[in-house]
């Protein structure tokens, strides 16, 4: 994944904002942006072991979190807390911008 500048982020944060009128509304935005450009499935290591994201997710409590499976164990990660493969997936640029929104 390159490195996007702060103009490019700001540009994709207004694209995914754009008609949202609190921080609800706007993490719904990025979400559904992660949701239609996040290439999934894609494998990473979290602690030392293989998983797989299958999918990602918007908490109750206002969290983006990823779905990791490994055999037949789940588990919910923050999206910022998942390390990218290299090279990362299409979209990973979203988890940026989400990064950079969040602060």
């Amino acid at each position: 994944m390159s490195a996007l500048d702060m103009a490019e982020l700001e540009a994709m944060i207004e694209e995914a904002t754009v008609d949202a009128y609190n921080e609800d509304e706007q993490l719904t935005g990025l979400f559904t942006m992660l949701e239609e450009h996040l290439e999934l499935p894609f494998n990473t290591v979290v602690l030392g072991v293989e998983v797989t994201v299958g999918g990602i997710d918007l908490t109750p409590d206002g969290r983006i979190v990823a779905l990791c499976s490994r055999g037949g164990m789940r588990q919910s990660i923050g999206i910022l807390d998942v390390p990218l493969p290299s090279p990362a997936p299409e979209g990973a640029q979203w988890i940026e911008a989400y990064r950079h929104w969040a602060g």
